[in-house]
Parts: C-alpha cells; structure tokens; sequence
C-alpha cells in the first residue's frame, strides 16, 4: 500500500499541522519501507471534534443500521484481506501464512460477531416499575498496540460502533500502515464520516493527547502496565472512563494424567506465535516432577520446528520481533536467565540472522518462581519450565505474578482440569486447549486490566445505563 500523508479525520485525508513524520521499517531486513505523519495535540483535537460532531446523529441511527455497516465493513476486510496480511507482515514481520490466517482472520470473525450482536443486542430493558436504557458512552478514545495491529483495533473500533460511540484512533508507531488501510476500509465501507477518526503520531504526544482530551468520555487502551497506570491516572482525574487491557505472564499448567506430548507442543507453539509479542502467551509451562525432564527434552525439540527466517517464506514459522529496542529487551531477558541460574536448553542471545530482528527461539529449564525470567512480560520467543510437587504448588505458582490476563490447563479429564482453572486468578483460561471464541470476554485480574473485550461483555464497556421510573 501507499502510505498516506495525513489523518483520516471527518471522512477525509487531512494535511497533518505539524511536519513531524515517522519512519516505519520492514523488522525482517530493517528497510525503510514508508513514513506516516506524527500527529499533534492539534490533530488530535480537530479529530475528536469531528468525532464528538458526528456523535449525536450515529448514536440515534437504529441498531440495526449500525450493524448494517459493521458487517459492511466487515465485507471489506475480507475483499481487502490479502493486501491487509501482506502489510502486517512488512511492518511486523509476521510470518505471511500466520499474518492471513490469525492477524486478518481473527478480526474479520470479531467484526462478524458484532455485526450479528449490534442488531441483536437487548439496549433497553424493563425491571419491575423500571425502563432500563443502555446508552453510547460518547466519543471513545482509542489506543492500540503493534503486537496485533488489526484485531486490537477492531476489538475496539467494532464494539464501539455497535453501541452507538464515534471514535478516534491513535494506533502504534510501529504498525500505522495497517491503520490507515483500516482507515480506507472503514471509508469504503460508507460509515458516516466522523463517526471514525485516525490520527497517528507517538504515544507521548498524540497518545497523551488523546487520553487527556476533555472532549473524550472514555479512553481503550491496550498496551503496558506501565503506560495503562498512566492512561488510568490521567483519565481517574478527569473522571472519565477507562477500558484497560494490559500485561500478562500466563500459566500453562499440565496436571498428572494429561497428554504430555500434545500439552508441551501447544504450549510451545503458543509462545513461538508472533515471535512471543502477545500478552496471553503461555511463557511458563508448568509440570510435574515425575515428567519435568521429559517435558524439557520435548519442549526443546518442539523449538527445532519453528526456522526463522524470511516472513514471506512459507517455510518460516518464526518472524522477528517489532524493532531494535524489543530484540534488546528480549536479548536482556534471556541473559538475565542464565545469570540467575535457569539452564538454557534451547536458543539464547545469539543472533540467528545477518540481518532483522531475530531472537532464537528459547527454552529454559531449572526456572524457578522467583526469578526474573518467571515474574516479568518478556514478549519474545522465551519459554520457562517449572517444577512443582503437586497441585497446591502448581497453584501457587501460577497465581504468583503481579498478572491475571490468561492461562491454560492440561489434564486427564476435562473435570479435573475446570476444578484447577476455577482457581486461577486469571480473566481467561484454555481447557485442554480450547480454541479461541470471538464471542468470550477476554480481559485480565489484577495488574492485566480493567474491563472486557470481544461479545456482549466487550460492547457493554461502550455503554452506560440510564434508568426511567414510572
């Protein structure tokens, strides 16, 4: 695609105010490959003008009709969805085969889901002398991350169409040119100009911006801890609502009786997948005593079946991380292992390519909870495998970090490992892998987040409730 020099703001491609721009680069070879504007609190304000402008008529437009055009836009993606993998995987070096089937493919299914939910959805109920109204929250400021940069935007932009919000959208730096390709569907699409604004530009600026605007009655945030305590304390202040989906270091538990072999190779896979930029993956495995080593020797030989490589390769299974900064981040992780005494079974920080932003993919053995490598987000290709006695420690362990976003159980029987997962202090958890559900709720406990997205539970978060008595 060619990138645009400008926001997206009130149905049409504005000149940016400033001349800042930012560069995006192809992670697997580090080539330029475009430059987007870097927007400013200016371009942030005339956008939630627009947006706060196109309020009124989209939130009295029948369900129904919003629906209509979510499906609409839906419809796009699909036509559109080759060109769409093809520029996730320039600018996040996503393998091309993984980039078709979950990058586009996961949110064309999050899109169909509310276009079926939007006409559907009961807004207004009757409880005893009572009519309960559920009514758009307003202008929605949303913010997304690189690690999947179409489904976060849909899993917001969808929802929040649905019940009848208008929008502005400050997406990573990393990954614009799938927003504005976003953009140009929503526009193909026929929704109503102002209804969904772009404006791409830095965190520090454009995102603070956003998030500080008085104009905004709700900011969705995906992204770290870190930058969600700022997001929520800045819109705590104003008083505004706040949707937060943040860090994870989930738990992939495989209780006695399980099938090993098939529990460490999903488990594996779940990391490998986008090169480990996910906030669920299953980065600690963890296993009984009785068949530590053998999970181990399996683990490591799983890794030996994700080559990276050439995103565009059919053959590649393991694309590179987002930028320099992450492949050093990741880079620390893996020396911080080994210096606190984990035994490396597999990759390191070694560098697999000449060129890109490759980290080998490793496994580590001999991890204990407290360590580094088992409490922090790496967010790269990194699996840690812990010990445990019986279930109490398993518990333990797994309720042990600072993050609740997910997990997953692997057991004889499907009842012994739900009596496990009840236990979790996680938001969600997979049953001897269970498959993925546009229509569940997924959001964290404790330090993962506030609030929920996908289905009925992620298009309430874009709504408040107003009460008449008669």
């Amino acid at each position: 695609m060619k990138a645009h020099d400008g926001m997206y703001i009130g149905g049409e491609w504005r000149a940016a105010v400033g001349r800042g721009h930012i560069e995006v680069f192809n992670p697997a070879d580090e080539q330029l490959i475009a430059s987007v504007p870097a927007g400013t609190a200016e371009d942030v304000d005339a956008a939630v003008r627009a947006a706060r402008a196109a309020f009124p008529s989209w939130a009295a437009t029948a369900p129904g009709e919003r629906a209509a055009l979510i499906g609409a836009l839906r419809d796009v993606l699909v036509a559109r969805k080759g060109e769409m993998a093809e520029t996730i995987t320039a600018e996040l070096g996503s393998p091309l085969g993984f980039s078709e089937m979950v990058h586009v493919g996961a949110p064309i299914a999050v899109a169909s889901s509310f276009a079926e939910l939007g006409a559907s959805y009961a807004f207004e109920e009757r409880i005893g002398n009572s009519t309960v109204l559920l009514e758009p929250v307003g202008v929605v400021g949303a913010i997304t991350p690189w690690n999947y940069p179409l489904h976060q935007i849909v899993a917001k932009v969808a929802p929040a169409l649905a019940a009848g919000c208008t929008l502005v959208l400050k997406p990573a730096e990393d990954t614009p040119l799938t927003a504005q390709l976003f953009a140009e569907a929503v526009h193909e699409a026929g929704i109503p100009a102002g209804v969904f604004n772009l404006v791409t530009g830095t965190g520090p600026v454009a995102g603070q911006a956003l998030a500080a605007h008085e104009g905004v009655d709700l900011v969705s945030f995906t992204g770290s801890t870190a930058v969600g305590k700022q997001i929520g304390a800045t819109a705590g202040a104003a008083v505004k609502r706040v949707a937060l989906e943040l860090g994870g270091k989930s738990a992939n538990v495989i209780l006695p009786g399980a099938d090993l072999a098939k529990a460490v190779a999903a488990g594996v896979g779940h990391v490998m997948n986008n090169a480990g930029q996910s906030c669920n993956a299953l980065t600690r495995m963890l296993v009984h005593r009785d068949e530590y080593e053998e999970a181990v020797a399996l683990a490591a030989a799983a890794v030996a079946k994700y080559p990276s490589g050439d995103p565009r390769d059919p053959g590649t299974r393991l694309g590179p991380v987002v930028n320099a900064k992450q492949r050093d981040r990741v880079r620390g992780f893996i020396a911080k292992g080994v210096e606190e005494g984990a035994r490396l079974v597999a990759g390191g920080t070694e560098t697999p390519h000449e060129q890109g932003y490759f980290i080998a993919p490793t496994v580590f053995a001999d991890v204990t909870p407290g360590m580094t490598i088992a409490q922090e987000e790496i967010f790269g290709p990194v699996l840690s495998i812990l010990p445990y006695e019986d279930q109490d420690e398993a518990l333990t362990i797994a309720n042990g970090t600072d993050y609740g976003l997910g997990g997953a159980v692997w057991a004889a029987d499907e009842e012994t490992a739900v009596a496990f997962a009840r236990r979790m202090d996680t938001g969600q958890v997979d049953i001897n892998g269970g498959r993925f559900n546009p229509l569940a709720p997924f959001g964290g406990y404790k330090k993962s987040g506030v609030g929920r997205e996908l289905g009925p539970h992620g298009l309430a978060e874009y709504l408040q409730t107003k009460s008449l008595q008669f």
